[in-house]
């Protein structure tokens, strides 16, 4: 049986903000980020309704109809490395993406400003690609490939196009499904202070038909 898919709206926010918050309460950098389970459950579901908020503005969330898996897009011009950091695209230079992803989420937190510098100092510039900038399945509902369906949609439509796709792997699990899927290492992991790693992944399109 297939994966019912549609595009998220405005209406969807608060689901997608409880999908995502549930779904990376124990992933490594989620982790790192919010050190201290107390401190994650009350304070990391700012940063996944920061997110949120960009990717609706400037991009696509696709979600199972069912709300239990969704995955966040961005679209990246050719020669255009500033997604990833918690900035609109188009927004000016002087608007710091990064510093005001802290301000909204928790001002006294370095490291949620640092993740965003960091994952934008890694990511690919000259060539046009979809950034698939998270991907969340409800704890209950993971390991039955509602992942591997929402991220595959993209690639098939990435292969048609002849576009390219990119991502930052945040823990192994995920980097093995995303190497299954075409991904391939695009440079050196980035390592947190004190902290995980994190693998830059790119997968370049493929010719129709040819097989995953």
């Amino acid at each position: 049986m297939g994966v019912a898919i549609r595009t998220a709206g405005a209406e969807d926010r608060e689901l997608i903000v409880r999908l995502l918050d549930e779904a990376f309460q124990d992933d490594p950098v989620s982790s790192w980020v919010f050190p201290g389970e107390e401190y994650r459950r009350a304070t990391h579901h700012r940063l996944m309704a920061a997110f949120t908020d960009i990717v609706l503005a400037e991009g696509r969330i696709d979600l199972t109809e069912d709300g239990s898996a969704c995955a966040l897009w961005l679209s990246v011009p050719a020669d255009d490395a500033g997604h990833g950091d918690g900035q609109p695209d188009g927004a000016a230079a002087e608007d710091d993406g990064p510093a005001q992803v802290r301000l909204a989420v928790d001002p006294e937190n370095d490291r949620v400003e640092l993740i965003g510098r960091l994952t934008a100092g890694i990511h690919p510039s000259g060539r046009a690609h979809e950034y698939l900038w998270m991907i969340g399945v409800a704890p209950e509902r993971q390991g039955e490939g509602l992942g591997t369906a929402l991220i595959g949609s993209v690639l098939e439509r990435c292969d048609r196009e002849g576009l390219a796709a990119y991502l930052e792997a945040s823990s192994e699990r995920s980097r093995l499904l995303y190497r299954r899927l075409g991904f391939e290492a695009a440079g050196e992991p980035l390592t947190l202070p004190d902290g995980p790693r994190m693998w830059p992944m790119w997968r370049d399109p493929r010719p129709e038909g040819t097989a995953r």
